[in-house]
């Protein structure tokens, strides 16, 4: 019994010790909330083809661009994600095609095409890239609480979730006034730039720590981002 319990104590600390070195509080209401109580929001951009631009206009981005950074007055995260394209998906659906096809030329047609995407896939890497802006908001934290603020936490716990609660919508707001600025500084550029929801946040993260898994793993079929 005592080996028995030895071991579960064992797994419940191992998991312990894996979940302190993640920043991630929680996740709701599409924003992240960290551990030492600041707020993330991720927003998914779109891609321009840069250099098919003319010079004027390639002038004018660059101009705009620039413009956008100096009305900032907040820290940025620019994520670029790179992952191999999982391309089963769409190999799965060239062979139901192939099978419900009546006519041969086209059904031949459709195998050479499945083949030739399946020796493409296999010789190159294709890569498929992603952009994201990470918006941090960190509340002052109040540091004066002390021995009488937790005794009156715990009387009236009901009072506390209200305030946590107000606090949230606060901080909430003032991060996505941010939120609203960088969406229309960079619309102007030709930019699409779209606010993740909690599930898509979720999947994001979980894509991000199990890298290993990604194209083998898919937790739910939200709502895809047409950004393009």
């Amino acid at each position: 019994m005592e080996t028995l319990h030895s071991e579960k104590i064992s797994k419940k600390s191992s998991s312990a010790t894996t979940q302190k070195y993640l920043d991630v509080e929680e996740i709701k209401e599409d924003v992240i909330v960290l551990k030492n109580g600041s707020l993330r929001s991720i927003l998914a951009v779109s891609s321009i083809n840069f250099e098919l631009k003319s010079t004027q206009e390639q002038e004018a981005i660059v101009a705009q661009y620039q413009n956008f950074l100096n009305s900032v007055d907040f820290p940025l995260h620019i994520l670029i994600s790179s992952r191999k394209l999982n391309m089963e998906n769409y190999l799965n659906f060239l062979s139901e095609n192939e099978k419900k096809q009546p006519n041969e030329l086209l059904r031949l047609q459709i195998s050479e095409y499945k083949n030739f995407i399946d020796q493409l896939i296999t010789s190159t890497n294709i890569m498929d890239k992603n952009f994201y802006i990470i918006v941090p908001f960190s509340p002052i934290e109040n540091t004066k609480k002390g021995f009488f603020s937790n005794i009156s936490s715990m009387i009236n716990p009901k009072k506390n979730i209200l305030e946590k609660r107000e606090n949230f919508e606060t901080y909430k707001s003032q991060l996505y006034q941010r939120v609203d600025h960088i969406i229309a500084a960079l619309s102007g550029i030709g930019l699409r730039i779209i606010p993740l929801k909690t599930q898509e946040i979720i999947e994001l993260l979980f894509n991000s720590y199990n890298p290993e898994i990604y194209n083998t793993i898919e937790l739910k079929d939200s709502s895809q981002l047409e950004l393009r």
